[in-house]
């Protein structure tokens, strides 16, 4: 069984079990999300639901919120003595799949 789902403006191929890093979620630790299925499939059946309908109901638990890696912006200019650096750490949320319910 598995199912795709979107949060933060990203799509997350997802199965029962797996552990992700998506976009900071404002719930906190150890409470549960449900998210609504764009598509999903039994991998057993071979079938998938109708595509005008909410496909499935993800079921999701956050384990911990974190910041990425550290990303540096650096600028410059060509021959005009202009060097300017910054970096960049996003907010993200652990969450574990819990489980996947065709609707």
């Amino acid at each position: 069984m598995y199912a795709i789902i979107e949060t933060g403006g990203k799509q997350y191929w997802v199965v029962p079990g797996e552990i992700l890093h998506v976009e900071k979620l404002t719930a906190k630790e150890g409470t549960e999300v449900t998210f609504t299925a764009l598509w999903s499939a039994d991998q057993e059946a071979k079938t998938a639901p109708d595509s005008k309908s909410p496909a499935a109901k993800v079921t999701a638990r956050i384990v911990r919120h974190l910041q990425g890696p550290k990303i540096i912006v650096f600028r410059k200019k060509s021959k005009k003595a202009y060097e300017k650096a910054s970096g960049h750490r996003q907010e993200l949320t652990e969450i574990e799949v819990k489980d996947i319910q065709l609707t």
